[in-house]
């Protein structure tokens, strides 16, 4: 008879076994992922990196359009200068969001991490927050010291505030994202931070520059160009500021009292020298436009092509000095018109 029983017994208690077996497999992998990951750190990391990279490239976005709108030296052309360039500034923006991560983001975490181990405190967003001013003070006090041992001389303490309000600014959603992050690892919840935040950082950098390019397409704000200045409107007197000035005669003559001619000093560098004495200009055009002035003075050997910046009410010539590239303008600026 017990032989009989046994087979009848034998299913019933199979599926028992079974689900047990299958609770027990869920937890063990459940376990695993918690000791693969105690901490959150990877999580945290690189949903940090994501945000830093979100914020970097809306905030880059809308400069160029504030930029587009101002006084600038013009935009890099052709399709691939341009991919050149992106592809360039991305891989730069990856590395420093992961230097940013290691170097303050991090440290942030760590430092409310560690005040949050008393029993009656529990860690969370609000301590997250606390911490990152001080990380951010730490790094001004140590990057503005190391600045000002190089250059012997620091910085106005005016500037030491801003920056620490600008690198809180930056640091602050980075550290509650990162935040987040780790502590949905710590409790065991499946977690997509860095996905979900350059998903949005995307969402986030495309609206913006709808809005911008809607703004310059409508009309609603217009794209900067230098004035267009025809020969009347360049003579006249221009200086520089500094008792330094040329005038320019509607005949084409000029005279120039003081003005700096930047000259090669043989060590890299051009050194300006007064000249003085008389010579002859006449506009550089292009396509039949006015783009500059091309100034001769023979007494100093000063021959240099000028060209047109600022506004049409506050017209600017300028030429570059230094090396190619360096940013360095000699300007002038027009302080009496021509009398005809």
């Amino acid at each position: 008879m017990a032989q009989q029983t046994e087979p009848d017994v034998a299913p019933d208690a199979a599926p028992v076994d079974a689900e047990a077996a299958g609770t027990e497999s869920e937890e063990t992998s459940r376990a695993q992922r918690r000791v693969m990951h105690p901490d959150g750190f990877g999580a945290a990391f690189c949903a940090s990196m994501a945000a830093l990279c979100a914020e970097a490239a809306v905030a880059g976005t809308a400069g160029l359009l504030v930029l587009l709108s101002r006084e600038h030296e013009g935009l890099p052309h052709g399709l691939l200068v341009i991919a050149g360039l992106v592809i360039a500034v991305a891989l730069l923006g990856v590395l420093v969001s992961g230097f940013v991560t290691a170097v303050a983001v991090m440290p942030a975490l760590a430092l409310a991490r560690t005040l949050t181990r008393h029993p009656d405190r529990r860690d969370g967003p609000l301590w997250n927050a606390a911490a990152v001013p001080f990380v951010s003070a730490a790094a001004v006090a140590v990057f503005g010291g190391v600045s000002a041992l190089g250059s012997l001389s620091p910085a106005a303490p005016l500037k030491y505030l801003l920056w620490w309000a600008a690198l809180t600014a930056a640091l602050l959603p980075a550290t509650l994202i990162a935040g987040v992050a780790g502590r949905r690892v710590r409790e065991g919840r499946s977690v997509r931070m860095a996905r979900r935040v350059a998903r949005d950082g995307v969402i986030a950098w495309l609206a913006v520059g709808a809005v911008g390019a809607a703004a310059y397409g409508t009309g609603v704000v217009e794209v900067y160009q230098p004035p267009r200045l025809d020969s009347a409107q360049l003579a006249g007197v221009w200086t520089d500021g500094r008792d330094g000035t040329v005038k320019l005669a509607a005949d084409g003559t000029a005279v120039a009292d003081g003005l700096d001619n930047y000259v090669w000093d043989g060590t890299g560098k051009d050194r300006p020298k007064d000249c003085d004495g008389s010579g002859t200009w006449k506009p550089v055009k292009d396509n039949g436009k006015v783009q500059g002035l091309s100034l001769r003075i023979g007494s100093c050997e000063l021959r240099r092509n000028w060209s047109v910046s600022g506004t049409g009410k506050e017209p600017r010539l300028f030429h570059e000095i230094g090396k190619p590239g360096s940013g360095k303008r000699y300007v002038l600026t027009k302080v009496a018109e021509h009398e005809k």
